[in-house]
């Protein structure tokens, strides 16, 4: 874990059966225990998604967030929250 210097985008869904929840949680924690890494990363959960964020109302959600990610660390623009959120 003590590699990873980018920040990271972690996107889950309750309902996958691929991946467990935990995993995506122990990887949120592991990053955030590290001093000023979680200021660049972002957690984005689905409670009623699985492997695929499928509902157009999610599907919204997920292109905001991306969107606004990649604009914060591609573009150097500051962090603005999703208006769906």
């Amino acid at each position: 874990m003590s590699a990873i210097t980018t920040p990271m985008l972690v996107i889950h869904g309750d309902k996958d059966y691929r991946v467990p929840v935990g995993e995506a949680l122990r990887l949120w924690t592991d990053l955030a225990a590290r001093p000023g890494h979680l200021a660049g990363s972002k957690f984005l959960y689905f409670p009623d998604e699985n492997h695929w964020v499928l509902g157009p109302g999610n599907s919204r959600i997920w292109y905001e967030t991306v969107f606004a990610f990649l604009a914060q660390h591609v573009l150097g623009e500051p962090w603005q929250r999703p208006s769906l959120l």
